[in-house]
């Protein structure tokens, strides 16, 4: 997101997106294929994919890791409202540990994280230690996923990550890939390799995965 406002009106600019994006989810439906249910857990996506989160049952107990950047100031207040827990913070800069810290507890308490984890800035699609550390410090499994549409309505926006959004009417699928344990010992190339696999893997089973849930009306069942 381009800053183009200050500091002191983060908080009007943040109601406006927030009534926007509230507006959107009156016409935003998601159903879930292959989700595990595994608790705690962390939920790994790509940065363009942020906004599958929305289709996560268990709101309450979901902490999203959030940047210290104004742009996650509006991106807090937004998740606040919808009923998300917060952990400011980065995979890569200050505010890391502390951020890192909070996550483990939240984990090790039963709850579940999710991390953008080519994120905050990029590069696209390279996997960053933090999601790795997490899942070494606790032991919860990390939960690849991916979402889709086939309908216009689910656009591509002109930023960095080339973020997905719905627009209008949409029925989406959260696809969601087999766990991935990792033991303290394990290379961490090795596990970034098998994360950024899994997620092709997803992408590309993914219109598939759709014309199914389509053709069994799993939205409809879902109403």
């Amino acid at each position: 997101m381009v800053r183009l406002f200050k500091k002191k009106h983060i908080g009007k600019i943040a109601d406006i997106v927030f009534a926007i994006l509230n507006f959107q989810k009156i016409f935003t439906h998601i159903v879930e294929i292959n989700n595990p249910g595994l608790t705690p857990c962390i939920y790994a996506m790509w940065h363009e994919n942020q906004f599958c989160i929305h289709g996560i049952p268990d709101k309450k107990h979901l902490n999203v890791l959030v940047s210290n950047s104004a742009d996650g100031e509006i991106i807090t207040h937004t998740l606040k409202k919808w009923g998300y827990s917060v952990v400011r913070g980065s995979s890569a800069r200050k505010g890391c540990i502390s951020s890192t810290m909070q996550l483990i507890k939240k984990l090790k308490d039963g709850e579940c994280a999710a991390l953008m984890i080519d994120g905050p800035h990029g590069p696209l699609h390279k996997v960053k230690g933090g999601v790795i550390k997490l899942a070494k410090e606790t032991g919860a499994p990390i939960i690849p996923m991916h979402w889709f549409s086939s309908q216009k309505t689910f656009i591509t926006l002109p930023s960095w990550d080339k973020m997905k959004t719905p627009l209008g009417h949409c029925n989406i699928i959260n696809l969601y890939g087999k766990p991935i344990y990792v033991k303290p010992d394990t290379d961490d190339k090795e596990i970034a390799e098998q994360i950024k696999s899994s997620l092709a893997e997803l992408e590309k089973r993914a219109p598939e995965e759709y014309k199914k849930a389509k053709e069994q009306k799993l939205w409809k069942k879902r109403k």
